[in-house]
């Protein structure tokens, strides 16, 4: 999934970046229709855009001049006229751009089942060109207990000792949001065995964060508890399939009806006729993007991703990458290896569920512990 929209705000000449810090805005008590807007604008001058805590937009440094105006409560026109002197556009193309971004959001804030994270004017990868002034995203590891039985990873056993408690993890989210992380996905392990799972995307939800979920889904089978998450502000989920799993398709299937956007992880190597077999029942199924690992890097399933890249491809569904896989002992490698280590300690980080910090999930030493340790330390250190 690369850049949609990226005729919007190209650069035409760098202008002194604006003031970096978080923005924010609440709707008017008569707004039709109402959405809540933060914005985290970088050194740089780009920026990250929260719509109603379910959606993260990356912006250009253009973009985020004028989603800035629209924070600020500028009219269209003025807005378009403020950005207009800082990067020299014509009268036209801003105020064209004004109101687009305008457009954009307000779709944003009314259509449910939409990709979380959204790129205006740079393409996927480009949000790590430059290290940003804090992460964008924390995968929280809640629990390493697992399907079907609650049984601890063996390798992850020996990591920790103990899990944070539900108040801890509060804190641990309020911590993160005040230091600007605008997205956090729970993970495991298998985090819907945390009863406070619905709890915490609920705390998440109202501190303004963008949540996912990673899960093998067999509780999502529940249409029920499904509805719990979608209802505490859940916004989108990674689902670890097993396609020979009676419990695991049912789940992705009530998944699939919710109003949450669900992509599928899958692990390889199958053999091609079975890839494709399956690709095309996700498609059928609605399923709109997939994100791929293999077990081993030299191994059968390495050879086959380029061909399942292409299925993928021909078949319109999104190839996700920078998605954190299951906790494993037998750590996937990613597609993109090199995106993905790139990305740990320069784009997001790792907790485990005793509040350790690593840069991303098998790679590098302990950063120190989140409830120690200010988010401001733990980034630089990853950055070390």
């Amino acid at each position: 999934m690369t850049s949609i929209l990226e005729r919007w705000f190209p650069f035409t000449k760098r202008a002194e970046p604006l003031q970096p810090g978080m923005y924010a805005s609440q709707p008017a008590p008569d707004a039709p229709i109402p959405y809540r807007l933060h914005l985290r604008l970088e050194p740089d001058g780009s920026g990250v855009l929260l719509v109603n805590a379910a959606t993260v937009l990356h912006l250009n440094a253009s973009a985020a001049a004028h989603a800035l105006e629209l924070i600020r409560g500028v009219p269209a026109e003025a807005a378009a006229a403020a950005v207009r002197r800082r990067f020299r556009v014509s009268r036209g193309r801003a105020l064209a751009d004004q109101r687009d971004l305008r457009q954009q959001i307000l779709r944003l804030a009314t259509q449910p089942d939409l990709d979380p994270v959204v790129f205006l004017g740079m393409e996927r990868q480009e949000p790590r060109a430059t290290r940003p002034s804090a992460p964008y995203r924390l995968d929280l590891a809640l629990t390493y207990a697992t399907d079907p039985d609650g049984a601890l990873d063996p390798q992850a056993s020996r990591r920790v000792d103990r899990e944070l408690t539900t108040d801890e993890w509060k804190g641990l989210l309020k911590s993160a949001w005040a230091a600007g992380i605008p997205h956090v996905t729970f993970t495991g392990g298998e985090p819907t065995r945390r009863p406070d799972l619905a709890e915490l995307i609920a705390y998440a939800q109202d501190l303004g964060q963008v949540s996912g979920l990673l899960t093998q889904g067999r509780r999502l089978a529940q249409s029920e508890y499904m509805a719990t998450l979608s209802a505490a502000g859940l916004d989108h989920i990674l689902y670890s399939l097993a396609p020979d799993d009676a419990t695991s398709m049912a789940g992705l299937r009530v998944a699939l009806a919710s109003d949450v956007f669900t992509a599928v992880h899958l692990i390889l190597p199958r053999t091609l006729p079975e890839t494709r077999a399956i690709f095309e029942q996700l498609k059928a199924m609605g399923v709109p993007a997939v994100s791929l690992t293999v077990t081993e890097p030299g191994g059968a399933g390495r050879a086959l991703l380029p061909e399942a890249r292409e299925l993928l491809a021909r078949l319109g569904l999104d190839l996700v990458w920078d998605l954190p896989a299951p906790y494993s002992h037998l750590h996937p490698l990613k597609l993109e290896v090199e995106s993905h280590r790139e990305g740990g300690g320069r784009s997001w980080l790792y907790v485990e569920p005793d509040g350790d910090v690593l840069a991303t999930q098998g790679l590098g030493g302990v950063l120190g512990n989140a409830l120690r340790d200010p988010w401001a330390d733990l980034w630089a250190r990853a950055a070390a």
